[in-house]
């Protein structure tokens, strides 16, 4: 039965029910991270085998979720949906009850394969069952799921590892993926693509050979000196190969993997454009403050969850005033606020000193949650504008593929320029700290062990120095994607749309 011919449906258990399995997945991306060093006691592994707790869980997310399209118009979302959450579920019991890292790494794995198929068919469930005018609020609730989950990630796993054990990390994980199973299969109803698409292979496989060598690159580049290294020059070859075979398969195939329309939607490549550079500066920030808190500033794991959960509070905040506002105004207008609103943060973050108090901590935290908010609803609600229903799944899978990549290029990127940063810094302040500087208090006159402590905070001034350099880089980078904003259009007129009854 497809969506079309199926009944009133209750759109407030069904948004319920896909937003549980969502903020399970995306929760569980950061969640772990804080619970790796007990995880690498737990299962007796390496410090190079335990990262693969994290990297087997985003290669396989990566890889799972451009097939998350052709399952669904080929099996149905219903089944999907339930087979996903069901793999999901269980991996997580699987992995809290691993004794090896490779029955880790393999069951995370399946966790990133399975649990990729939950935000595009979240979103596109969610455009299907709102009407075009309540498409901003549908997204302000999706938004809550998919970007503060990732938010409160480590501030819960730092909690759940300290108070109870890392296995609950997981284990929480049931009674959410059994309550999110049960509402699925009561509430939502089938829907099939009239027409079987053929599985374009190689499109695919050149598709996966692009991100999966893309993702090596990011995640093993700052350890190996770059493209110094064969091996990421290795990586760097497949994946340019990888994105020339698509592209072309996708210009020239009858039936290409993704169809082409979907390319030719300026809104929609808009989006993306602005979804990726979103994913680069929201995770990338969020990524450079906990290890600045808790090694320089000396801040336990929970006391860093506390300080940066104002994040999360300001982007609920907005989402909710963008989900009201965007159906009203012009959403290109809440888009623009939201740069600059993030931009002021990011200048207040570059603005940051060993001495403060967690107070610039919080404000500017909250600031840019407000921010990010602002965007994350509107850059949705114009990028779908003009999709058609028959295609949401497919570009709600090429967005969350686009914002995935997105969050590994600033995470990695804004990690390298740290080292570099940090590195080139301490270097010029290591300069002056020797024995025959008189302007050194404390040291001039005596032995090494007396510029000891000198040299200890040379090193600790080169990496605050490092992390203003990278926030003064984001707002730049921020200001910078104003100007693609003009080029988004406001669509005068809904979308054409499969009509779905639905009862709040």
């Amino acid at each position: 039965m497809t969506e079309a011919a199926s009944p009133r449906i209750a759109r407030g258990p069904l948004t319920l029910s896909v937003m549980l399995a969502t903020t399970m997945y995306t929760l569980d991306g950061t969640i772990a991270n804080v619970a790796l060093p007990h995880m690498q006691g737990g299962l007796s592994a390496g410090i190079d085998q335990i990262t693969w707790v994290l990297t087997s869980f985003i290669v396989a997310q990566a890889i799972g979720t451009p097939l998350v399209g052709w399952f669904a118009g080929r099996f149905g979302r219903k089944r999907v949906m339930l087979t996903a959450i069901a793999a999901f579920t269980l991996s997580s019991l699987a992995c809290g009850t691993a004794i090896t890292i490779e029955q880790m790494i393999l069951y995370r794995i399946v966790q990133g394969l399975s649990g990729a198929a939950f935000v595009p068919l979240a979103q596109a469930i969610l455009f299907d069952i709102n009407p075009p005018e309540k498409f901003a609020e549908a997204m302000s609730i999706f938004g809550a799921g998919v970007v503060l989950a990732p938010i409160l990630g480590p501030a819960l796993g730092g909690w759940i590892t300290e108070s109870l054990n890392w296995r609950w990390v997981f284990l929480i994980n049931l009674p959410v993926g059994i309550l999110a199973f049960l509402g699925v299969m009561t509430f939502l109803p089938e829907k099939t693509a009239a027409e079987k698409q053929p599985f374009d292979f190689s499109g695919f496989a050149s598709l996966a050979l692009f991100i999966v060598s893309l993702q090596m690159i990011f995640d093993r580049g700052p350890g190996e000196e770059w493209f110094a290294s064969n091996e990421i020059r290795l990586y760097g070859l497949l994946c340019a190969s990888g994105l020339y075979y698509f592209i072309w398969r996708t210009l020239s195939a009858r039936r290409p993997f993704f169809a082409r329309s979907l390319f030719a939607d300026s809104n929609f490549m808009l989006g993306c454009a602005v979804g990726l550079l979103t994913g680069v500066l929201m995770f990338s920030s969020l990524a450079l403050l906990p290890p600045m808190m808790q090694n320089l500033m000396g801040y336990p794991i929970v006391t860093t969850g506390l300080v940066t959960m104002p994040r999360g509070i300001g982007m609920v905040l907005s989402m909710v005033v963008a989900g009201r506002l965007a159906s009203r105004i012009d959403p290109r207008y809440l888009l623009v606020s939201g740069f600059l609103i993030n931009a002021l943060s990011l200048w207040q973050m570059s603005l940051f000193t060993l001495d403060m108090g967690p107070m610039p901590i919080t404000v500017s935290g909250l600031v840019q949650g407000f921010g990010l908010g602002l965007v994350f609803v509107p850059s949705n609600t114009l990028a779908f504008a003009s999709i058609g229903s028959e295609q949401r799944t497919d570009a709600s899978a090429i967005f969350t593929l686009v914002r995935s990549m997105g969050s590994a290029i600033g995470i990695s990127g804004m990690q390298a320029l740290f080292i570099s940063n940090s590195q080139s810094t301490y270097g010029r302040l290591i300069e002056n700290v020797r024995p025959d500087n008189p302007n050194l208090p404390g040291g001039a006159g005596g032995g090494m062990e007396t510029l000891a402590p000198w040299i200890s905070e040379a090193a600790r001034q080169s990496a605050m120095i490092s992390y203003v350099n990278d926030f003064r880089v984001a707002m730049f980078l921020t200001l910078i994607l104003l100007p693609l904003v003009a080029f988004m259009r406001r669509p005068a007129a809904p979308p054409p749309r499969n009509e779905i009854h639905a009862v709040d």
